[in-house]
């Protein structure tokens, strides 16, 4: 199931992958540089904390009791 966080993940990643490029190339001046950098760095801490959140998610679920941990096997009578 897809949720909005994976879906900010994914474009906030998508476009570092552009501020990566655009910085790798020749002839960008010294204040889009600045400017890409800061945007970046805003970036990679949001995708950190949204890879963060979904990390403690799947631990929660992998820590949860299984629905059936009280229940009687399949196919046995609870008598």
């Amino acid at each position: 199931m897809a949720t909005k966080s994976a879906g900010e993940f994914e474009k906030s990643l998508a476009r570092l992958e552009e501020i990566v490029t655009s910085l790798d190339r020749e002839g960008i001046g010294l204040d889009e540089s600045v400017a890409l950098f800061r945007e970046g760095k805003a970036l990679a801490q949001r995708c950190e904390q949204l890879l963060k959140e979904a990390q403690a998610a799947i631990e929660s679920v992998a820590s949860a009791p299984s629905p059936n941990s009280g229940a009687a096997p399949p196919g046995t009578l609870p008598f």
